[in-house]
């Protein structure tokens, strides 16, 4: 691994580290960090519009991947920071705006 990739690895690691662990009184502060974090990393795309859709006239081809690749690192992120005690009362959610209105 060249050493970019490494500092890469090692700065998401410590961003995502940076996202309290959310409990029954924190969310406000857990979101606020949660849109900093996803912000700086340029993944917040999904939290802001909605998904892209293809048409015969336009594909959106790389619309539709950038907004699917910051979903799906979203909810990782967002599900990271969520103890599993809380998994039960959160449907599964296909999309990180969603999961994130639920969970508020």
């Amino acid at each position: 691994m060249d050493p970019v990739s490494i500092a890469t690895v090692t700065n998401v690691s410590a961003q995502v580290s940076n996202i309290p662990m959310l409990s029954g009184t924190n969310f406000k502060v857990w979101k606020e960090t949660v849109e900093i974090v996803l912000g700086c990393m340029d993944l917040d795309l999904t939290l802001w519009s909605d998904q892209p859709t293809a048409t015969p006239e336009n594909p959106n081809e790389v619309k539709i991947e950038k907004w699917d690749r910051s979903n799906r690192m979203c909810l990782m992120i967002m599900k990271h920071s969520i103890p599993e005690a809380f998994w039960g009362f959160i449907t599964e959610s296909k999309s990180a705006k969603k999961f994130l209105e639920e969970i508020q």
